[in-house]
């Protein structure tokens, strides 16, 4: 009975810890297709608060899971309200763990989330010491400051900061000194009265002083491009094309998920005319994407999902059909042989629209005939025409024609359920797992072995260990290198 019971305890703890994971894979709080952005936020927050009660350490350690910016914001801020109840052999590590994954956020990321702090009113020694220490380790303070000035001030004041050198005065005493020896703020101060000044600062904080100066917004994008970041120049292409400005972009340099979902914001005459570009553009940010994730793969088939529900909502539009894009063009840049099968045909990918029912079933039995080696689903796992179709072929297919699994088939599910607090699975057959970026397939691919529900507990805490070394040790960055007060 003892055994029993301890079996019990360890399979409900990996069920936890797997469902966990893979909410804080796909969810953002944002609205979906069919959940509201109240629902997602509430159940999010419930299982943070439940792993975290039960499962203090994996909680910690799933920041190394390769999770998404939105929920490792929410495992920095929870850890730091909490710190009293960290087991002591376990602060170094955890410490560790909340510096690094913080100056691995983006930078508005990272700044939002110290802003945080002083919002929940979290101002304890370990929190003070992380603030103090991010400061401490930026490459270019003097741009952080000017572009996120009021961050940065309410930060440093929350935390108690004292700041070196013209930070300080910069911050709280009086930009209009007669002149800073940092250029920057310097150019910050010119900027006030001057419009050549602003095409020295980020572009962010230029774009108000134009406004400012009366600059012409076709002038002012021509000019100022040096200063944009490739996210920056892809938002403002539709500003430029109206003031029949060219903002230079180097599509395949973008992060292959933002390229697809640039793509599939052009009017379809767009992609057309542009179609070699476009694709030559997506095969070469898949090739970046597999050197910094090598992935290797034989024979695959991919059933993908464009159907209506694929559309997204107001704030993730078409982010389930682009991550399907996106992770077309990975798979196909890393197996030896691959097809793709959408739940509406097209020619062509890069013509791919939104539309129509969830039909899994045809092209599921299509990629089955390829006789391929791995089978990956990527869908919100609404199926409807007919519901539960694939269900009942991959029931028959497990049960009578692969009862040996010889053929790999997993399931990748972009969408959080916020009714269940996990993923919409399309059959016990085949695991299920959340999947944020196209990127982030290669993690995935090694996590679904878990998601399966054959690996015990040991294992899943083995692979969290594994994954926290690597990602303490993935840059000079090593947990001897925060000076974290616990």
């Amino acid at each position: 009975m003892t055994n029993l019971n301890s079996n019990r305890v360890e399979q409900v703890a990996r069920e936890d810890l797997v469902m966990f994971i893979n909410a804080c894979l796909a969810c953002t709080g944002q609205k979906e297709f069919y959940d509201d952005a109240y629902g997602q936020r509430v159940s999010i927050d419930f299982l943070h608060d439940y792993i975290l009660g039960n499962y203090r350490l994996l909680y910690a350690r799933t920041l190394a899971a390769g999770i998404n910016h939105f929920n490792q914001a929410q495992i920095i801020l929870k850890l730091l309200a909490t710190g009293k109840d960290t087991i002591p052999e376990h602060r170094q590590e955890e410490g560790a763990l909340i510096a690094h994954a913080l100056n691995s956020l983006p930078p508005q990321r990272a700044w939002g989330v110290l802003q945080q702090l002083r919002q929940r009113k979290i101002n304890n020694r370990r929190s003070r010491a992380i603030a103090r220490d991010y400061l401490s380790m930026r490459r270019d303070m003097s741009f952080d400051a000017v572009k996120y000035r009021a961050k940065v001030r309410a930060i440093a004041t929350h935390a108690h900061l004292k700041l070196q050198g013209e930070l300080g005065t910069f911050l709280f005493r009086n930009w209009k000194q007669k002149s800073y020896s940092t250029q920057l703020f310097e150019q910050f101060r010119q900027a006030h009265y001057s419009a050549e000044a602003i095409y020295n600062l980020p572009f962010t904080i230029a774009e108000g002083f134009a406004v400012k100066h009366k600059v012409p917004r076709d002038v002012f994008l021509s000019r100022i491009q040096q200063q944009m970041t490739l996210g920056e120049k892809l938002r403002l292409q539709g500003a430029a094309e109206r003031n029949e400005t060219d903002i230079n972009v180097d599509f395949g340099l973008l992060p292959l998920t933002k390229l697809a979902l640039y793509i599939l914001s052009l009017p379809w005459h767009i992609r057309q005319q542009q179609r070699d570009i476009l694709h030559q553009a997506l095969e070469r940010s898949a090739r970046l994407a597999l050197k910094k994730a090598p992935l290797k793969l034989g024979k695959v088939a991919a059933v993908l999902d464009c159907s209506y529900s694929s559309s997204g909502s107001s704030e993730k539009r078409r982010r389930p059909l682009g991550i399907a894009m996106a992770a077309h063009y990975l798979l196909q840049a890393a197996a030896q042989e691959y097809q793709a099968f959408w739940t509406v045909p097209v020619e062509d990918s890069l013509q791919v629209n939104a539309r129509g029912q969830t039909d899994l079933a045809t092209p599921l039995l299509a990629a089955l005939a390829t006789g391929a080696e791995l089978i990956i689903i990527i869908s919100d796992g609404c199926e409807n025409d007919p519901p539960n179709g694939a269900a009942e072929v991959l029931r028959v297919y497990r049960n009578k024609l692969d009862p040996m699994r010889r053929t790999s088939i997993i399931h990748c599910n972009p969408v959080f359920n916020s009714d269940d607090f996990s993923l919409r699975t399309l059959s016990p057959a085949v695991p299920t797992v959340g999947l944020r970026d196209a990127e982030d397939l290669p993690t995935m691919l090694n996590f679904a072995r878990f998601a399966e529900g054959s690996a015990p507990l040991s294992e899943l805490e083995t692979y969290l260990a594994q994954r926290v070394e690597q990602f303490l040790t993935a840059s000079s960055l090593t947990c001897t290198s925060f000076r974290v007060d616990c």
